[in-house]
């Protein structure tokens, strides 16, 4: 192989992150082009095969055979009918045949070989120019045009799938440009859009500034592809205990439901899969150093690390920590749960605005009503059904848009 072509290829490949077949696919593509503008036929479908060991290229007019002359003229220049293919064998043309082509159907006219064609077979007829025949200025143009083009192209679909495959996961990023409340981060090889609803409530970005994000969506698009970053998604949690907590990085311990309202607070369920390990432990660290580095990172959000239980009642009275729970009664026909509260709890339990009932109910998936009790066996009903419901209906939806 010519040894500057072969070191081009190489740095190419290695930069853009191109295989080198799809680069002597560029080529041939950029050959094609520059050959139509000088020397191509109206009706020709160019292609070019080149090859790279001894920069030798061969150029053929390609045609499919359909059966009637409407699919012909369809598209003349890829399309040919069966009797202009026979016509063409019968010639003794310089043809080859591709495709269905049977062996045994091969016959001979005036000395030469042809072959009985069929629908859908592929007609190659070459047409390469004699030796020492050379491209104009602008064929040259065009082909150069043709490989950037392709080049581009390539480099899209690579980064789209590269982005496509990290859906989900965190990345580090760099706040390139802020525009109004949407943020743009540079995220190395392409950009992301932190758009205001996938914002952490208050937070405040500034150019230059170092953050971790969520790939939330990557779509293709034209110019690369689209890539929808967030902080307030609850997996922005899970994964940022993911890399602070090996335990839960190595399975033996697992989250295994999670409620956030973002900037302000999050609950999440952890269970150990394995004996011997305390999953609480595990997630809070060492005077709590690992639960302090997520919050850090979420800009001082509090977080709620609660046991898991398989038995809804242990686990509805772990989910309103830090209330101490009396009693708990379930509903479930209507997947309600009824909880006891001293009256000094029922605050606590309540959280501010309600905070506190909401995220246990979209952390259980029970719609919750707490009641306050005092010593004497008097209750007072706090109102809290309609904020559980409308929690635990939220949740469901951010539910099936997860799915989707």
């Amino acid at each position: 192989m010519n040894e500057q072509l072969e070191q081009a290829l190489d740095q190419i490949a290695e930069e853009k992150g191109i295989s080198r077949q799809d680069l002597v696919s560029m080529i041939e593509a950029s050959l094609a082009a520059a050959f139509r503008k000088d020397y191509g036929e109206k009706n020709q479908n160019i292609v070019v095969e080149f090859d790279p060991e001894n920069m030798a290229t061969k150029v053929f007019d390609v045609k499919t055979v359909v059966e009637t002359e409407t699919e012909a003229e369809e598209d003349p220049q890829k399309f040919i009918t069966l009797e202009a293919a026979q016509e063409i064998s019968a010639k003794g043309g310089s043809s080859s045949l591709r495709g269905s082509e049977d062996p045994s159907g091969s016959r001979t006219t005036g000395g030469k070989k042809s072959h009985k064609h069929k629908v859908g077979d592929e007609i190659r007829t070459e047409i390469t120019p004699k030796t020492g025949t050379s491209y104009g200025r602008i064929a040259a143009q065009t082909a150069k045009q043709v490989i950037i083009q392709k080049l581009r192209e390539a480099e899209r679909n690579v980064q789209f799938s590269d982005f496509k495959a990290k859906e989900r996961t965190l990345q580090n990023g760099v706040v390139q440009r802020v525009e109004g409340d949407t943020v743009l981060v540079d995220l190395g090889k392409a950009a992301g859009v932190l758009f205001p609803s996938e914002q952490i409530r208050g937070e405040k970005y500034t150019i230059g500034q170092r953050i971790k994000v969520l790939i939330l969506h990557v779509e293709p698009a034209t110019k690369g592809p689209k890539i929808t970053l967030s902080r307030s998604h609850p997996d922005m949690v899970r994964k940022l205990f993911e890399l602070e907590v090996p335990e839960i990085f190595n399975g033996s311990v697992e989250i295994k439901a999670l409620a956030r309202e973002a900037g302000s607070r999050s609950k999440i369920a952890v269970f150990s899969n394995q004996d011997g390990i305390d999953p609480i432990g595990s997630c809070v660290g060492q005077k709590g150093s690992r639960v302090q580095t997520v919050m850090a990172e979420l800009g001082g959000e509090k977080i709620d690390i609660i046991e898991f239980s398989d038995d809804q009642v242990k686990f509805i009275a772990n989910a309103l920590s830090p209330a101490k729970i009396l009693n708990v009664q379930l509903n479930d026909q209507a997947k309600e749960a009824k909880v006891g509260v001293l009256e000094d709890q029922l605050s606590l339990a309540i959280g501010k605005a309600g905070q506190n009932v909401r995220l246990a109910a979209r952390l259980t998936g029970w719609k919750i009503d707490i009641n306050g009790e005092k010593l004497g066996g008097e209750e007072t009903v706090a109102e809290t059904s309609e904020a559980s419901k409308e929690a635990v209906a939220v949740e469901e939806v951010k539910a099936d848009e997860t799915k989707e």
